[in-house]
């Protein structure tokens, strides 16, 4: 340690002194932009399933997971042993079946990610350079996308593995699994936006789980019952303009157009069908995009 030097120049009494402390300026590698998103999305990834936290938040996104899976290991197990032809539930159709847990799910987990961040204020700290505000979004975007992929591409390849053990037909299995997996991509893009964008512009996560709960849950009862009633009054028209209004009726409307599973006034002719397709697409890019407008305005503060 250096002697201290008196501070003032000798001219007067001594009044603080400075110590050399033997600190030296970072000179290493420094990583740049693309490693820094990355971090945030493992980070992300992980905390959606309460990986790095406490037990506590563990206990949501992996019951909500085991129960998701359930299904599928009972409806794999009948087929393994009792050598079944086909598989009792189709793999586009099981999103569909379970479309409660998967709303709870992101309800729950979309504040972990977003809405934390805005309560505790470490935004700020997210937001500083090098962080651009589009980067801190699509890294937590990406994170929620990756966990709800999970979701639900688990029981789609756990479904395709008990089919394959089971001798089904190998290319039709194939076929309907991508085929799923395709539609399943499409669905959480939606949900990731919808409930994300929601959760950005909350910081109390009870308000941020319940509005994104609403939107998903009742918006769709809303739009089948509205699809039941056109369905019996023979008037489909109706039911499928309506079915473009909620992201599980989008969902089953592109299933019905893309698989020979039976919905609720499924879209008939080329153009209806391919709007369905192009409102998934359109609601996940203007949710994302609404996302990033959101991060932009927190980062000019």
């Amino acid at each position: 340690m250096a002697d201290p030097v008196p501070s003032g120049g000798g001219r007067g009494p001594v009044s603080g002194a400075i110590y050399d402390l033997g600190y030296r300026p970072y000179d290493g590698p420094r990583n740049g932009l693309g490693a820094i998103a990355w971090a945030l999305f493992v980070e992300g990834f992980r905390n959606a399933f309460g990986l790095g936290r406490s037990g506590r938040s563990k206990v949501l996104p992996f019951l909500l997971l085991g129960i998701n899976l359930l299904p599928v290991v009972i409806i794999v197990g009948v087929l393994v042993f009792i050598h079944l032809d086909e598989l009792p539930l189709g793999y586009a159709a099981y999103a569909s079946r379970t479309q409660v847990l998967l709303s709870i799910f992101v309800a729950a987990q979309a504040p972990v990610l977003f809405s934390r961040d805005l309560r505790h204020g470490t935004i700020a700290l997210y937001l500083a350079r090098p962080l651009p505000s589009t980067a801190y979004a699509v890294a937590r975007w990406a994170s929620l996308l990756a966990a709800t992929l999970v979701f639900l591409l688990t029981p789609i390849l756990a479904l395709y593995l008990g089919a394959v053990l089971g001798e089904l037909d190998f290319g039709e299995q194939t076929a309907a699994a991508l085929k799923a997996a395709l539609l399943a991509v499409l669905l959480a893009t939606g949900l990731t936006g919808i409930s994300g964008l929601i959760a950005s512009v909350s910081v109390r996560r009870g308000f941020a789980v319940v509005a994104t709960i609403a939107v998903l849950l009742l918006g769709n009862g809303v739009v089948t019952a509205v699809q039941g009633i056109s369905e019996e009054q023979s008037r489909p028209r109706i039911g499928e303009v309506a079915g473009l209004f909620s992201p599980y009726s989008l969902y089953r409307g592109a299933m019905g157009a893309l698989t020979d599973e039976r919905v609720l006034t499924p879209p008939t002719g080329g153009g209806l069908q391919a709007a369905y397709f192009g409102v998934m697409v359109a609601l996940a890019l203007v949710s994302l995009g609404a996302l990033l407008v959101r991060y932009r305005r927190l980062a000019g503060r």
